[in-house]
């Protein structure tokens, strides 16, 4: 596994350093890690009078003991990474040299937490989800899990979107421990709420309680059925569960209520304008919960 792990020294770049040296098995498993620090550009009115040999120095300097920290972390975790710093703006850096190392995953801590797109997270990394499809690990406050093994919900609602998270999880299951608790959730529409008029324009329940009730099984069967197929081809017991009402909301509360240590999304979300970066289940889940997010944003 290919890993490319932001850092500027600062905590939340220590939570993603952290949680890479806390994964037991994934440092079995021998992943490649890539630390990248990004320095500012020093003012061209600046760099002409000090010369180009001292900004040089000067990026390699600030770059060094930027990283010095995270890479004695992860050689004292058994880990052996390589370190390179770039120069310009942090998230174009950090995303161009993810596409450019085909790396399978982004690891970066976020300081942002809160309702407003603005807020969810903090600049940087609003940048990067806007540059890059990469699969995306946000830790946002949480310190490393207990135990090797992983506690993880994975969201799925029947879109390529979950699926090509599942298969990530799959593909990349070192990153979850040994034996990690996996549970698939998915959340069905709330149908009680809906009504039609009658002929006399009085509103009336469109559905029985019993249909209500089918069209919520049919929903999570139509989605959770080729899920679980692949976990079983994939040798994985799993749990399902199926939540009624807002899916961002509710599954939110269920990540903070089990206590997960990670939440995989596949989001179909894209672009440089912060309200188009992530869907709207993704950001409803960013602004109600600070469980660890794996983002998988390419189907």
């Amino acid at each position: 596994m290919r890993i490319l792990v932001p850092v500027d020294g600062s905590k939340y770049s220590r939570a993603a350093i952290e949680f890479i040296a806390s994964r037991t098995t994934l440092i079995g498993a021998s992943p490649e890690v890539l630390l990248l620090n990004v320095q500012l550009e020093v003012p061209v009115r600046a760099a002409r009078l000090i010369g180009k040999a001292a900004v040089t120095n000067y990026y390699q300097d600030e770059s060094k003991k930027a990283l010095k920290g995270a890479l004695s972390s992860l050689k004292r975790a058994g880990v052996a990474a390589a370190t390179d710093y770039a120069v310009g703006h942090p998230a174009d850096e950090i995303a161009r040299r993810a596409d450019a190392a085909e790396v399978d995953l982004i690891a970066m801590g976020s300081h942002g937490h809160g309702a407003l797109a603005s807020l969810l997270f903090g600049s940087v990394t609003l940048g990067v989800l806007g540059r890059t499809k990469k699969p995306l690990l946000l830790l946002r406050g949480h310190g490393p899990a207990p135990g090797d093994s992983l506690n993880v919900g994975i969201a799925v609602d029947g879109s390529d979107y979950g699926i090509a998270a599942v298969k990530y999880v799959l593909k990349h299951r070192a990153l979850l421990g040994a034996k990690p608790q996996v549970t698939v959730i998915h959340a069905v529409p709330d149908f009680a709420g809906s009504a039609m008029p009658d002929m006399a324009g009085i509103a009336l329940p469109a559905y029985s309680a019993e249909e209500i009730k089918s069209m919520q099984q049919q929903a999570f069967d139509k989605a959770i059925g080729p899920v679980r197929a692949l976990f079983d081809a994939g040798r994985i017991a799993i749990d399902a569960v199926g939540l009624t009402g807002a899916a961002g909301d509710e599954i939110a509360a269920y990540a903070k209520k089990q206590k997960l240590d990670l939440l995989v999304l596949g989001s179909h979300g894209y672009g440089a304008v912060k309200a188009a970066v992530l869907g709207s289940v993704a950001q409803r889940v960013a602004a109600h919960c600070a469980t660890p997010l794996l983002l998988i944003r390419e189907a």
